[in-house]
């Protein structure tokens, strides 16, 4: 490497070693995440398909622009290069090129998004693991990494009985068809080779991403390829959170960042509106948005998109609204598991300066640190609605993040696996707690 690249390195592992700090960060928290324990082999490893969460994976991008938000940015490249994460994104200058890049254009007539005009955007690394275990190329930024491997311990094989779905997070399961298409192909593949169904196991808006594909398929294609669904932290019925992000942004404590221009980006994607807390789960009374001026609940999203000078995301939330909205049962066997005994804020109250600055105070409910408990529990309701098992398991003090590296859901997951009939309504991982 040369001399750029260590100094690239290092102001990454700065940026990272900042992010570690920040509870509310959706999934850059490890830093050098930890090794998985030696394990004893399992007797049998049967195959398993993970989905990751938002910005879950890496994106990488190619660009022939037809103008430049700035002159410093690149205009042309004749390779790929790495779209999130990316460097430059954390840089004075660099945020404004990389918003351009990632960014994409919505179009209220054909109800569609595009890229930014001269910008191919790819997901690399379709049926592999190594785009979901870290999010960079120097391996610093660890996602899954600390699972996959708990799995090679117990015998699985990388890219082989254990494999990663990667997608563009930016986009909602609507405009992702290719990738849907991708992912039956997945679990075709993998079922033709090793002869037993397959688990998928997703984590935070990725087990939404998992709903809609079940949904859409027949049951008598789950029921032949399809052994489970694992869930880890699933915001079934939105997350209040999404509102502060799109009305004034959050950069989740990146110091180079200010929340006004990440949001920017935040408002770009059509994810972001879909995650909005529920209109057929939440009460209609709950404020989510609390100003001098006004109270936003479920019933006022029109007004509040409308507020807050971003019309387009209430088209998006029309578009994407009854995507999962419902909670239609997926039919197949469910572990829903999820952190809880942590204050979430459910509530954003804001003074005079609504929307162009930072909320002042929250309400704080149970839940995950990210999301409420109350939103992440909506999958109990699928017990009696189908008839596969549907089990819940709450995990008391952990994060929306570290979910998926606690060694109490890895041996969980390993049980399940294993195919252990019983796991546990509740586990307590606070230090100090037996």
């Amino acid at each position: 490497m040369g001399s750029t690249g260590r100094v690239c390195s290092g102001l990454l592992v700065v940026f990272l070693l900042g992010l570690q700090h920040s509870s509310g960060f959706w999934i850059v928290n490890v830093v050098f995440p930890p090794d998985a324990k030696v394990r004893v082999p399992m007797k049998s490893t049967p195959p398993l398909i993970i989905v990751p969460g938002n910005l879950g994976n890496r994106l990488e991008a190619k660009i022939d622009k037809p103008e430049l938000v700035h002159w410093l940015c690149y205009k042309k490249t004749e390779h790929w290069f790495p779209l999130w994460i990316d460097l430059n994104m954390f840089m004075p200058i660099g945020v404004d090129c990389w918003i351009d890049n990632i960014r994409l254009v919505y179009n209220r007539t054909s109800r569609r998004s595009s890229n930014s005009p001269g910008v191919q955007v790819r997901v690399p690394g379709f049926g592999q693991t190594y785009t979901i275990e870290f999010l960079d190329y120097n391996k610093l930024a660890g996602y899954f990494h600390t699972m996959v491997q708990h799995l090679v311990n117990l015998g699985y094989t990388r890219n082989e009985t254990v494999r990663g779905a990667p997608y563009d997070w930016r986009l909602t399961p609507n405009e992702n068809e290719e990738y849907l298409a991708q992912l039956q192909e997945l679990v075709e593949e993998m079922y033709a080779e090793y002869q037993q169904p397959i688990y998928l196991l997703a984590h935070s808006m990725g087990c939404h991403y998992v709903l809609y594909f079940l949904n859409h398929q027949p049951q008598a294609w789950k029921d032949k390829y399809i052994r489970g669904f694992i869930s880890l932290g699933a915001p079934w019925g939105g997350a209040a959170k999404v509102l502060r992000v799109l009305a004034s942004g959050e950069n989740d404590g990146i110091p180079m960042l200010s929340n006004i221009k990440i949001r920017e980006e935040q408002r770009m994607t059509t994810t972001n509106p879909w995650m909005l807390p529920s209109e057929t789960v939440w009460p209609k009374d709950h404020v989510f948005i609390s100003t001098p001026t006004f109270n936003y609940t479920n019933q006022d999203y029109q007004r509040f998109f409308r507020d807050t000078s971003y019309e387009n995301g209430w088209h998006m939330w029309e578009d994407t609204k009854n995507l999962t909205g419902q909670l239609h049962p997926p039919g197949v066997e469910v572990w829903c598991m999820y952190g809880v005994g942590l204050p979430t804020a459910v509530t954003n109250i804001y003074d005079q300066e609504f929307p162009n600055a930072d909320p002042v105070d929250f309400v704080y409910a149970d839940g995950d640190d990210t999301v409420d408990s109350f939103s992440m529990s909506q999958c109990k309701r699928w017990v009696g609605q189908q008839e596969k098992p549907v089990h819940v398991t709450e995990f008391r003090g952990l994060t929306h993040l570290d979910i998926v590296l606690n060694d109490h859901v890895l041996n969980q997951i390993q049980r399940i696996l294993e195919s252990e009939a019983e796991v546990p309504k509740e586990v307590d991982v606070r230090p100090g707690a037996k």
